[in-house]
């Protein structure tokens, strides 16, 4: 058996809610004649998700939606599978990335799904061929969702999506857990450098910069939290965290983490004043928080090498990780999210797209909340995953909490 497939199974094992959703799918057959689109990142969970879909009658086809997040091996395993066409490929040029995702859209598909909406801005700008056939589109992260907004604030967005990212059981979980341990873990494997007693500068209170405040944190680190947001620097000072801005930071601060989504948070009016040997990473979907460009070219660039790249500059030394890009899989031992934690999102990718196929037609152009039945489904899936159980509303607790005219 080839590494690409032990991933892939090994994944399976820990992935109950995706397992129990593969097995309705199988008997229901709901995408019988269906073609799936996908760009996600490219890995033995997602793999999953594939498998899943096509279980249930789907021919799918699938690019990587970062240049760096494709494990080889499982991309080369997928092909092996029946109904299942894989096209990414790790360290691509951006040439070969759009290729890639324009040999999905080739295949025609009357659904997609996203991951950065890379697929969706492909569709809208060099492939609207296509567009009159799509029914609908998943996004899976903050940054797409963003994207998505804008588009559909601008009347452009030609298809209904569901926003994914934006429910309970994707923030709570997969942007505060899986994002807090796996770009942790990744920094901590790719520098072989500790956490504990370092001071770390964490950019953005969003749910992902929250889990890796309160990862770090728990692990002895001495957490900074940079923001733009009053609301969220408070909620940040209040949880215990040091609040102050960048370029306060910069004293400070011995590994950098950018989770904000937006561009140019670490810039060359920060880079002289960090102390030497400061270790930045970014755990945003794009590589546009980190200035690297202007580091390659005012720096001296010392040192290539398993994910690291280091400067120096004024006689310090900086390493930016992973190229600026998502730390926890673009590094070469980056795995990713935890398998549970993406068990959860990708059963809600997968019944999202069950809802697409079923009431896409019906649903408005623009960006859809996941029906909160969706959301309770994966959870309750989950419980009885873990043999947990929970207690239920009464008659009279259900008519107490649905009353206006019950008083002291």
């Amino acid at each position: 058996m080839n590494t690409g497939k032990q991933k892939i199974e090994w994944a399976r094992q820990y992935m109950p809610v995706l397992d129990s959703i593969t097995e309705t799918f199988k008997k229901e057959q709901p995408f019988a004649g269906t073609t799936i689109g996908m760009a996600l990142h490219v890995e033995a969970k997602t793999a999953n998700l594939v498998l899943t879909l096509a279980a249930g009658g789907a021919e799918v086809y699938i690019s990587g939606c970062n240049p760096l997040s494709t494990q080889d091996d499982v991309a080369q395993a997928l092909n092996e599978y029946d109904h299942v066409h894989c096209f990414a490929q790790r360290a691509c040029s951006t040439e070969e990335y759009y290729a890639a995702i324009d040999k999905v859209l080739d295949a025609k598909p009357v659904i997609t799904i996203d991951d950065g909406m890379d697929l969706i801005h492909r569709l809208h700008t060099s492939r609207g061929d296509i567009l009159p056939s799509v029914i609908g589109a998943c996004e899976e992260t903050t940054t797409g969702i963003h994207r998505l907004r804008a588009m559909e604030a601008e009347g452009k967005l030609k298809f209904p999506v569901l926003a994914v990212n934006d429910t309970p059981m994707k923030r709570f979980f997969d942007n505060v857990h899986g994002t807090g341990e796996s770009a942790l873990t990744a920094i901590m494997i790719t520098t072989n450098n500790m956490i504990a007693g370092k001071w770390v500068v964490v950019a953005g209170f969003g749910y992902c910069g929250r889990g890796i405040a309160r990862k770090a944190s728990g692990l002895g680190a001495k957490v900074i939290v940079t923001e733009i947001d009053p609301r969220r620097a408070l909620e940040a000072y209040m949880e215990g965290f040091h609040v102050m801005t960048m370029e306060e930071a910069t004293r400070f601060g011995d590994i950098y983490i950018t989770t904000t989504g937006n561009t140019s948070i670490i810039t060359a009016q920060h880079f002289g004043a960090m102390k030497n040997g400061a270790i930045l990473a970014n755990a945003g979907h794009f590589n546009v928080e980190i200035d690297q460009l202007w580091l390659e070219q005012n720096a001296r660039t010392i040192d290539r090498r398993d994910g690291i790249d280091s400067y120096t500059l004024r006689n310090k030394k900086i390493h930016v990780l992973a190229e600026g890009r998502l730390v926890n899989l673009a590094t070469p031992k980056g795995m990713g999210h935890p398998i549970e934690v993406m068990d959860l999102s990708f059963g809600l990718q997968a019944l999202g797209v069950l809802y697409i196929a079923k009431h896409g037609k019906a649903l408005k152009p623009g960006v859809h909340e996941v029906p909160v039945d969706i959301d309770m489904e994966v959870a309750s899936l989950k419980l009885a995953s873990l043999d947990l159980s929970i207690d239920s509303l009464s008659e009279e607790q259900k008519k107490y909490s649905e009353s206006w005219d019950i008083g002291t």
